[in-house]
């Protein structure tokens, strides 16, 4: 691990780069360069506490609820010279709360006139004085607004996952591949990729320490996340923007939203999506919207190797949040530790130190920092980086996985590939969306995912 007192200057930075590989500058995006990846050994990544610095880049954020605040200090804490200048969201009121954090907290005051308020304010924010846009709105908006910066020719930060449906997902991958085309800079909310120790843990595998991969296992249970109660007076597209969590046409569903960075992390570890999935799931407590609050998915790989990923959102009951891949020499939990068969620990992550010692049991950065770290250096060193068909692989296993559990059926990627499956209105007004069905999808009797499905479920 390189942990530096000061940010490197983008001469030193390119050093590096020419010494160990273009990953190891840039850590989380390429692990390796493709010089590298016909040696028998992989060298261990390189990381950075801050990106180099560098001319002021200006960034626009497009979305500006809880999460979009907070990747906007993720950005300006990343390295010097970064500003936020323009604002977008669909209600003023999170556009003032992020604007208050930003001055408070940051010292940074976002003109008015760089604030847009509505349904077209990713366009104006777009089309305002910016470098760098972060897409930090609901997931369904994703594609779009993809879409529309790549066009833009401006470098992205997009949280995940990239959309709730097939279209949506086919769209982002396509602007991906314009994106990387075009020379631009694509990073992905998806953390644990950007996340020291378990990067430092996927090298110990790659390099053989619990020998071919045989299956994976992946949770992530935990209580109930938010939810919005409807007000007087809110129509029924302000009611569920205020609740996008729990609509699938919003947030894809927990199976998307959640199970994204289970699907992602065992995907890097094996190096290929799963392409087949049966899954169940259903609802005990969530109080608004459409969505399951559990579902249990097994999915297979093209050679037949098995990954179950469970995901629960309930109060009140035991929770569980990790990883276990097990190989033909041994097992890891993907994050900091390694075990041979026999259940003896052989290789344990070191965490930095505190004031007296102790290890910290955290990496010294941030995944959320870290993986803007990586996105502004790589910017900074000219380095290709383009996250978007891995994070849209991860995003459409999720959709995946979720039509098995609400259809009853056995779900495939080429299934996935080739279905017109939409979900949302088609046109975005305040007001009432007939589109949208409230009912639970029941499986066995939901619509076959072929069929253009709008939102009703």
């Amino acid at each position: 691990m390189n942990n530096n007192p000061k940010p490197k200057t983008r001469r030193e930075f390119l050093g590096d780069a020419a010494a160990l590989g273009l990953a190891g500058a840039v850590g989380a995006g390429y692990l390796l360069s493709s010089c590298n990846r016909g040696r028998s050994r992989y060298p261990a990544p390189v990381f950075y506490d801050s990106a180099p610095d560098g001319p002021v880049l200006k960034a626009g954020l497009v979305g500006c609820g809880g999460r979009g605040t907070g990747a906007a200090f993720n950005f300006l804490r990343s390295g010097p010279n970064l500003q936020i200048t323009a604002l977008g969201d669909v209600f003023q009121h999170r556009i003032d709360r992020c604007r208050t954090a930003l001055r408070d907290r940051a010292g940074v005051d976002v003109p008015e006139e760089n604030c847009f308020v509505g349904f077209d304010a990713y366009k104006k924010v777009i089309d305002s004085d910016v470098d760098v846009i972060l897409h930090v709105t609901p997931q369904h908006f994703r594609p779009q607004h993809f879409e529309a910066t790549v066009q833009a020719r401006k470098h992205i930060f997009i949280e995940k996952p990239c959309a709730v449906d097939p279209v949506g997902v086919r769209t982002v991958m396509a602007a991906g591949r314009m994106a990387e085309s075009a020379g631009l800079v694509v990073v992905a909310g998806t953390n644990f990729r950007h996340q020291r120790d378990y990067l430092t843990t996927r090298n110990m595998v790659r390099n053989g320490a619990i020998g071919d991969l045989v299956s994976a296992n992946a949770w992530d249970v935990r209580g109930k996340i938010w939810h919005v109660n409807r007000q007087p007076g809110w129509s029924d597209m302000e009611a569920m923007l205020r609740d996008w969590m729990n609509w699938n046409w919003l947030s894809g569903g927990d199976n998307v939203d959640i199970a994204v960075h289970q699907i992602d992390m065992v995907s890097l570890f094996f190096g290929k999506h799963p392409v087949k999935a049966l899954g169940f799931g259903g609802r005990h407590r969530r109080p608004t919207g459409n969505i399951y609050d559990f579902y249990s998915v097994e999915y297979e790989f093209d050679d037949g190797r098995i990954f179950n990923c469970k995901t629960r959102c309930i109060d009140g009951c035991d929770n569980k949040h990790g990883f276990m891949i097990f190989g033909t020499k041994g097992y890891t939990n993907c994050q900091n530790r390694i075990w041979d068969n026999d259940g003896n620990l052989i290789w344990e992550y070191e965490y930095p130190l505190d004031e007296e010692g102790r290890p910290t049991n955290r990496v010294a950065i941030s995944s959320y920092d870290e993986e803007h770290i990586n996105f502004v250096t790589a910017i900074r060193t000219n380095t290709p980086l383009n996250q978007t068909h891995d994070l849209a692989a991860a995003t459409m296993c999720g959709v995946m996985g979720r039509e098995s559990a609400i259809t009853g059926r056995v779900v495939t990627w080429d299934e996935m590939m080739a279905s017109n499956l939409r979900l949302g209105p088609a046109e975005y007004a305040m007001g009432p969306v007939p589109e949208i069905n409230p009912a639970l999808p029941i499986p066995g009797t939901a619509p076959d995912i072929e069929r253009t499905r709008g939102g009703n479920w």
